[in-house]
């Protein structure tokens, strides 16, 4: 029995123990297949564009790279991300724009030890972050090092280029986030009306499509941790926690109102992307979240973390 044929075996079991129909089942179980999962050890991208610079005239380069599990990825690993992967460690690594997975491959990336050694890389894959709009973290599989010789220096060695095409990332390098460090906020944008997916549940499925916002949203915000985030003891965020986050909005005449999202959605599917759903006017700037409330894979819990808001203009529209 070939691999493609486990993994929708497995998808159906789980999706028809929690009630799915017939035709619910093969389509969900079409979109699970690992279809954003690559292992080429080489880099085999052939392309033109060589600037750095993308289109919304942001530089095309890594926000953070964090070692967020090791030797710690889970059973399922092997069938949703790439046969060999669960045991493995995972590095997730976020990037400034969304990625083009038909330039990425494994031999894209070299990780260095903080002993000069070159990690082993099995795979890359965008799951479980990909959602779309979510297409900006790649998550590294592989022996990429331990507590005694952790990752050190992540860099891009090979053409990897921007979703829109307009850049290319070769050559863009960021030190790791150690092992020990929680989780931090890289990244937040306001959402375009289509991608609040207004009511919509997650699917049935680890790593499967988020929820979407509930009715009267006004307006959404996506962020991004470095990793993966849950509460404490794995569990998905509650109301309790959503309202932890803060979001300064610039009003009209003057001055900013702090407000919290009345829901937070694209949960239930373990990437580390946020929907934060307003009901208040205003231009987002920035987003917070306090110290001790969220805790990545590893148990490590997050510290006072900020990130400004993109504003689709080139340039962020807040401060840290």
């Amino acid at each position: 029995m070939n691999t493609i044929t486990i993994r929708t075996l497995t998808a159906f079991l789980a999706l028809s123990m929690a009630g799915c129909g017939t035709a619910q089942l093969v389509g969900l179980v079409r979109d699970y297949e690992p279809r954003y999962t690559d292992a080429t050890p080489v880099d085999s991208t052939e392309t033109d564009v060589l600037q750095q610079r993308g289109s919304d005239g942001r530089d095309a380069t890594l926000l953070s790279a964090f070692f967020g599990i090791d030797n710690g990825l889970p059973r399922f690993a092997d069938r949703l991300i790439f046969a060999g992967a669960a045991g493995l460690d995972g590095m997730p690594v976020v990037f400034s724009h969304e990625v083009d997975f038909g330039t990425l491959q494994a031999g894209d990336f070299r990780v260095t030890t903080e002993s000069g050694r070159t990690s082993e890389i099995l795979c890359v894959t965008l799951a479980p972050a990909d959602d779309p709009g979510e297409l900006r973290t790649v998550l590294v599989v592989g022996e990429l090092g331990s507590a005694a010789d952790q990752p050190s220096r992540v860099e891009i060695v090979g053409d990897l280029l921007a979703l829109d095409g307009s850049a290319n990332f070769k050559g863009a390098s960021v030190d790791v986030i150690p092992l020990e460090a929680g989780p931090t906020l890289e990244w937040a944008e306001v959402v375009p009306e289509s991608g609040w997916r207004v009511g919509a549940e997650a699917t049935p499925l680890p790593w499967g499509g988020g929820s979407g916002c509930p009715p009267g949203a006004k307006q959404v915000v996506r962020v991004t941790w470095a990793g993966g985030v849950t509460r404490p003891g794995r569990n998905e965020i509650d109301g309790q926690t959503q309202r932890r986050y803060r979001v300064a909005l610039r009003q009209p005449g003057g001055g900013t109102l702090h407000v919290t999202p009345f829901a937070v959605a694209d949960l239930g599917d373990g990437d580390n992307n946020h929907l934060l759903c307003l009901d208040a006017p205003g231009t987002p700037i920035s987003v917070s979240f306090p110290a001790g409330f969220l805790e990545d894979p590893n148990a490590d819990v997050n510290p006072d973390t900020s990130v400004e808001v993109f504003s689709g203009s080139g340039s962020l529209s807040g401060s840290r």
